[in-house]
């Protein structure tokens, strides 16, 4: 990412007040620490594992990703996926 480049966003922070959840309460519940509530709700990239953590900690599934995180987010995976399998068949 280039400097001055606004980072990717995501709704993290609009499911957590929906809830009417503090980020300290986010974090308890995913087993991560406030800063890295932060920093995903920031829009800066995280493991696929915080990720997981995060939207079962909000009472969501692993399929409402793409709602949470955004589409673009896991893009360039989801395509070297989808390249990887069609040049299997």
């Amino acid at each position: 990412m280039l400097e001055g480049e606004p980072l990717p966003s995501n709704n993290v922070q609009r499911y957590r007040e929906a809830l009417m959840m503090s980020k300290a309460e986010l974090a308890r519940k995913a087993g991560l620490s406030t800063l890295t509530i932060d920093r995903v709700e920031a829009g800066r990239p995280c493991r696929l594992d915080t990720k997981r953590k995060v939207l079962l900690a909000l009472g969501l599934r692993i399929s409402d990703k793409d709602r949470v995180f955004g589409l673009k987010s896991d893009a360039p995976i989801a395509g070297a996926l989808l390249n990887a399998a069609e040049s299997r068949s």
